[in-house]
């Protein structure tokens, strides 16, 4: 079968396509990949993340690594992405091989490469690695099985939480945060973020309650993408113990989710703005911000604000890395919640945004509801939704052309300044608004986005895009 990496990895239903065999082809398209770049005498970091049988994928891969001569550091357990993107550098790796399937439902799992930055692999490495597995049949792959290969000192095991602790303490005044007198109730959905936040931050003052913290990879009751509609339990449970804040991981912890104090849900739009204001009005630091184009205006206008320059990429945090690296940048992240940090890894980092956002309650005694008022008052409302339609997958083209030759030149009333093609296609309405209209480039869907002033007028202008899609019906 044809193996293509999306805009995070490779994604499969277990034992449907994501089998054992295949997990091995692209192992060794990664140990061909490391031999073409003239990397094959440095080591690999492999992880894995809670899902059923991770672990054992895992070892499948640092087996074909191991058979290719190439050093493995193996982690033990499940670790989060950003845990194991940060041992590539600690290690000084080439790279390292992850099993997760993210925010995936249970029956998937996935394969992802990071480079020797800890960073998402960028599009001519993917597609040099997609090449070698294409050219690879199961019975080219190299072996060595993993006792014998622990015992050559091939694969080694390989602790990476004391360096990351480590790590995130100097980011972060963590012996402050823990006298703070607060509740947090924390939902790491199953997966592999559990107990990190516990471990860091409980003791002193600091209340640390975790639901959903065990390993279970039915992820029973939930999906572990966190967002609104996923987060009914611990919006719940925030109501009922009076709860400062909620805070959510996805399954690889690469991704966070927010409730305030109330239990409602701070958008991931919300939640970038919000950071970044943190970093530039409270720690004072000033450096480029980095956003996809389905990110909020509201990153525009904190730019204006504190004079530091906001640059916009494709959708995907392989776009978003090269150029957090090549401006230095203070932060940079996208729509669907993940965000880097300077002074870190350039990646996503669903533990290190978490404490970010706790210190910046500690700092200015505000909370979640106050601290979004605080950024409404400086950059004004805005709002944000997103709908997606699912659609036969021999319809692409048909959708294609008709959003292609749509020209309006006014949106729910708001006039179109402009047509941005980088990636779908993004109508610019005045000043801070916009629509977009965008497929999937992992599985027939369209997604329509939409920013505006006011949450009807967001409904007003998804509508208007599910028009210009000629979509009859959301299914």
């Amino acid at each position: 079968m044809s193996i293509k990496f999306g805009t995070d990895g490779w994604r499969a239903i277990i034992a449907e396509d994501f089998t054992f065999d295949n997990v091995r082809r692209c192992a060794q398209g990664v140990a061909d990949y490391l031999r073409q770049s003239g990397q094959g005498r440095r080591s690999m970091v492999i992880g894995h993340d809670t899902r059923f049988a991770s672990e054992d994928f895992a070892a499948a891969a640092a087996e074909v690594l191991a058979g290719n001569g190439v050093r493995v550091h193996l982690c033990p357990g499940p670790a989060p992405t950003p845990t194991i993107s940060f041992t590539v550098t600690r290690t000084d790796s080439a790279g390292a091989i992850i099993i997760t399937a993210s925010h995936n439902p249970a029956r998937w799992n996935g394969f992802k490469y990071k480079t020797q930055d800890g960073a998402s692999a960028p599009e001519e490495v993917v597609g040099q690695i997609e090449k070698n597995i294409t050219d690879t049949v199961v019975e080219q792959t190299k072996k060595l099985p993993l006792g014998e290969a622990l015992e050559k000192g091939l694969v080694k095991y390989h602790d990476p939480v004391p360096a990351y602790f480590k790590r995130l303490s100097r980011l972060v005044d963590l012996e402050t945060l823990r006298r703070q007198k607060i509740k947090v109730i924390v939902d790491p959905m199953y997966g592999a973020g559990m107990g990190y936040f516990r471990t860091l931050l409980e003791g002193d003052n600091m209340e640390i309650v975790e639901i959903n913290s065990e390993r279970n990879p039915l992820f029973p009751g939930v999906q572990p993408e966190p967002i609104a509609k996923n987060l009914g339990k611990l919006s719940r449970l925030i109501r009922k113990e009076k709860a400062a804040v909620g805070l959510a991981t996805d399954g690889d912890a690469d991704r966070i989710g927010i409730m305030d104090e109330e239990g409602n849900f701070l958008n991931q739009h919300q939640v970038f703005a919000l950071l970044s204001l943190y970093l530039l009005e409270v720690r004072g630091e000033r450096g480029a911000i980095i956003k996809t184009l389905t990110s909020t205006k509201m990153l525009t206008a904190l730019g204006k604000l504190f004079g530091v320059p906001v640059y916009e990429t494709s959708v995907g945090f392989k776009y978003v890395a090269p150029m957090m690296m090549e401006k230095n940048a203070l932060i940079g992240g996208e729509e669907s919640g993940g965000y880097g940090f300077r002074g870190h890894i350039p990646e996503r980092d669903g533990i290190l945004a978490g404490l970010y956002f706790l210190d910046f309650m500690a700092k200015t005694g505000k909370t979640p509801s106050q601290l979004l008022a605080h950024l409404y008052d400086e950059v004004g409302p805005h709002y944000y939704d997103r709908t997606d339609f699912h659609f036969p997958a021999d319809q692409r083209e048909t959708i294609l052309k008709r959003v292609s030759a749509a020209s309006p030149d006014a949106i729910a009333g708001i006039q179109v300044s402009r047509l941005d093609t980088t990636d779908g296609f993004r109508f610019m309405l005045g000043e801070d608004s916009w629509l977009l209209v965008r497929f999937s480039g992992t599985e027939p869907l369209l997604r329509i986005y939409a920013e505006a002033e006011s949450q009807e007028k967001v409904r007003e202008l998804l509508e208007a895009g599910r028009k210009i899609a000629d979509l009859q019906e959301k299914q």
